[in-house]
């Protein structure tokens, strides 16, 4: 059960829109908080065996998501992101409760983590490594992001820049992406995005199957500016 001392999540607020189930996100500053941070983060090591970092947390915020029921506020996973990233990377760990996964939490996570590089008008991308799991995750996340850009677009002319500039992912991010789902051809000295009907169709009919149950951010619940001089 996630505490909740007096002041402690005033700064930050988000929902979800999940059927039937009150989902809350948290910022944690680990300058602040720093016992609660360095806490998650040995948690994490305990299913992360990558994870390294436990007691350093001051120059990162902790973002937690918890569900809520009568009893309080249960610790669903959470993210991790430098305060100042020069390689702007908006997420150093990610993490999602063996109980929760499986159940589309983790592609929260991860959808929040560029919501939130949205608002910032940055791009970006998770630290590296990631472990097995995180990157079956980002690759599947990626995959989704681009069919359902492809899904809407309405040009002639596909740019990588205009993907990156929508959906703050990484350009690298975005080409490995199409490149694994064969829709990036090299013709006559220049990269060519190609529009794979078959996939798309593929990816909307999942999505329409999907309906009420898929577990999505609501970005108007988003109440947080950037700070100034990140």
């Amino acid at each position: 059960m996630v505490p909740n001392p007096r002041g402690a999540w005033l700064s930050y607020k988000t929902s979800c829109i999940i059927t039937g189930k009150a989902l809350r996100e948290f910022k944690r500053c680990g300058f602040l908080f720093q016992i609660y941070c360095q806490n998650l983060c040995l948690l994490a090591k305990l299913f992360l065996d990558h994870k390294t970092l436990y007691y350093d947390v001051e120059p990162f915020l902790f973002y937690v998501m918890t569900e809520a029921d009568n009893t309080g506020c249960h610790l669903v996973g959470y993210f991790s992101k430098e305060k100042n990233s020069f390689l702007n990377y908006n997420v150093s760990c990610i993490l999602t409760m063996p109980q929760y996964m499986r159940q589309g939490y983790g592609k929260m996570l991860i959808d929040f983590s560029y919501l939130l590089s949205k608002v910032e008008e940055k791009v970006g991308s998770p630290e590296r490594p990631l472990s097995d799991l995180g990157l079956i995750s980002y690759r599947s996340y990626w995959k989704e992001v681009l069919l359902r850009y492809m899904y809407n677009f309405q040009g002639k002319e596909i740019s990588i820049k205009e993907i990156s500039q929508e959906t703050a992912v990484n350009p690298v991010d975005i080409v490995s992406t199409l490149q694994s789902l064969q829709m990036l051809k090299y013709w006559k000295g220049k990269h060519l995005v190609l529009k794979r009907q078959d996939l798309i169709d593929e990816w909307k009919s999942k999505e329409t199957k999907r309906g009420s149950n898929n577990k999505t951010i609501d970005p108007s619940s988003l109440k947080w500016t950037p700070p100034k001089g990140t």
